[in-house]
């Protein structure tokens, strides 16, 4: 697909995800979900960059266009977009977000009436009828069957109740102090307000959008700034939240980012304990180090893996019949209570397990140690079919008689290519990354 990507449409705003492209987009995803409606409303959230307005506006127009009513509910996380889809009864949601990218990016996600990600072959077809513009043109309505759109900004108070009801009700974060790193974004006014009527101590930062700001050296992908942040106020645990709230990292009181995949073996091992471990299984991706699998494996847990991406993982999650997986980049989905990854939820879950243990982060989430992974990403001038390269079989032939456990693939959102190795002896892993990357920029670059 041209248009569609890992994790709906993303781009650079003005650019791949422009005013038209949004409007043909919107008109497009409202055709498709015609033979399926039953309320005739699609929600519609964003985050806080800039050009959410006017990506907003096409998208609303669109929509109107081809005879919806759309419910407009401003900045909003992603899984609060995808849990109001389906509370409020409407037919699917779009978030408008580029996530973890810088600001001058955006993106569109679409979530069905269940609040789950759109599947690559219902994308394909929305696609399609972008591309059909007779199509477009024929389905738009007249007269009193245009759609009519209103904006309500009062459903922020109906998440909080559901991401609170996933904490247990015994327990009050009373003498913990928190610091959360709302990255700016669209967690800035749900995460502090969550975690101060639990009653934490809360030091909140990232929590001043102005539209160009969001990502900007703090948040998920910039944990240094809650790092120091948790010294200087010399908290119990940091959580950072990435630009749409759906990925959570943790920082232990000593200022330590803790392993995405630790936190991951952490958590599946305590929802074990307390019996809340579907079939005793967990699904994580194919990036996640298999010193993971090695940790669950000597708990009883087994461990499926999927292709990258959070939607991925619940596709498979749903398939294997687990209620609990993740990817080591922060995104973690307990499906008993959200159908895609959420940050705040996640970050609840940490505390709850904190608070039953006693003891402080770091002695938590530092259960095992990983095999030595490098992971190097490569600016591509095209994306060319990586197993028809020349020598890539006797690169990959080299790397797996050393046993190197390799991943080659392209980004779904930006023109790189992600590089990943791993194995037990860290200066053959270096030698061979080397290696590899060379063998990639002479062909890619």
């Amino acid at each position: 697909m041209k248009l569609f990507g890992t994790d709906g449409v993303r781009g650079k705003a003005g650019e791949k995800v422009s005013a038209p492209v949004a409007l043909r987009l919107a008109m497009a995803t409202g055709i498709y979900f015609r033979p399926l409606v039953k309320t005739n409303k699609i929600l519609v959230g964003k985050d806080t960059r800039r050009s959410g307005y006017m990506i907003e506006n096409a998208i609303v127009a669109g929509l109107t266009a081809v005879g919806y009513d759309v419910v407009q509910i401003g900045p909003m996380p992603t899984p609060a977009i995808a849990f109001l889809t389906e509370d409020m009864r409407c037919d699917a949601g779009i978030m408008i977000s580029a996530s973890h990218n810088p600001y001058y990016d955006n993106g569109i996600k679409f979530f069905d009436a269940n609040g789950r990600k759109l599947s690559r072959d219902v994308e394909s077809k929305i696609e399609s009828i972008y591309e059909d513009l007779q199509r477009l043109e024929r389905e738009q309505k007249e007269d009193e069957y245009i759609g009519k759109s209103k904006r309500i900004d009062d459903v922020i108070g109906r998440y909080i109740v559901h991401i609170k009801n996933s904490f247990p009700v015994s327990k009050t974060l009373s003498g913990i102090r928190v610091v959360v790193d709302c990255a700016n974004g669209a967690g800035y006014k749900v995460a502090p307000t969550i975690l101060s009527e639990l009653g934490a101590d809360v030091v909140v930062s990232g929590n001043n959008p102005n539209g160009i700001n969001i990502n900007e050296g703090c948040g998920a992908m910039h944990p240094s700034h809650l790092a120091s942040e948790v010294l200087k106020y010399r908290a119990d645990i940091g959580v950072a939240l990435d630009g749409d709230a759906d990925r959570l990292i943790v920082v232990d009181e000593r200022g330590k980012v803790v392993d995405g995949d630790k936190l991951l073996g952490v958590l599946a091992v305590y929802m074990k304990s307390r019996s809340l471990l579907a079939n005793d299984m967990m699904v994580t991706t194919v990036m996640s180090n298999y010193a993971l699998d090695e940790y669950l494996n000597r708990h009883g847990i087994t461990v499926y893996r999927s292709a990258v991406g959070d939607k991925n993982v619940v596709e498979m999650m749903l398939e294997k019949g687990a209620n609990f997986g993740g990817e080591q980049s922060g995104h973690i989905i307990f499906s008993d209570f959200a159908k895609t990854g959420d940050g705040i939820l996640s970050a609840l879950q940490v505390l709850a397990y904190l608070l039953e243990s006693g003891k402080r982060a770091s002695e938590l989430f530092n259960p095992f140690e990983n095999h030595p992974q490098k992971l190097v990403n490569l600016n591509v001038s095209e994306k060319k079919d990586i197993e028809s390269l020349d020598g890539y079989k006797e690169l990959i032939d080299d790397l797996e008689n050393e046993n190197i456990r390799y991943l080659f693939r392209y980004s779904g959102t930006e023109n790189k290519i992600r590089l990943l190795l791993e194995c037990k002896d860290e200066i053959l892993l270096d030698k061979k990354m080397l290696e590899v990357e060379q063998f990639f920029k002479e062909r890619l670059s």
